[in-house]
């Protein structure tokens, strides 16, 4: 699956080999305002699907990232911790905040396209 898809929770997912690279929508780091700090998951940690894997704060407020995955992390994005402000600055590139390996076949039915994704937003505005 080379096209990113997308939670409810507003996190983007681009999957390949069996591994899921996670973050904030560009929509999510709008809410947020200007992000000041970035609590990543450990490596090798075993995530499920809604368990908290990271946190995200903000000048405006502090909100939980959920694994919407089962699986273990197998990489993080230690440039977030560093420089917090990518999500904002490049929330779907090189703010990615984690990797997953997954535990479970994907059933991609339970994400958005980013046309479903667009219509979703608009339809909760």
């Amino acid at each position: 699956m080379s096209e990113a898809v997308y939670t409810e929770d507003h996190e983007w997912l681009l999957i390949a080999d069996g591994v899921a690279t996670i973050g904030v929508t560009e929509f999510a780091q709008e809410q947020l305002g200007d992000v000041v700090f970035v609590e990543l998951p450990e490596l090798g940690a075993e995530l499920s699907a809604g368990d908290e894997a990271a946190v995200v704060e903000s000048v405006k407020a502090a909100g939980e990232i959920n694994s919407p995955l089962n699986g273990t992390v197998s990489a993080v994005n230690e440039a977030l911790v560093e420089s917090p402000d990518l999500l904002n600055s490049a929330p779907q590139t090189d703010g990615w905040m984690f990797k997953l390996s997954l535990a479970d076949d994907l059933d991609a039915s339970k994400f958005m396209s980013s046309d479903e994704y667009q219509q979703f937003l608009v339809s909760n505005d």
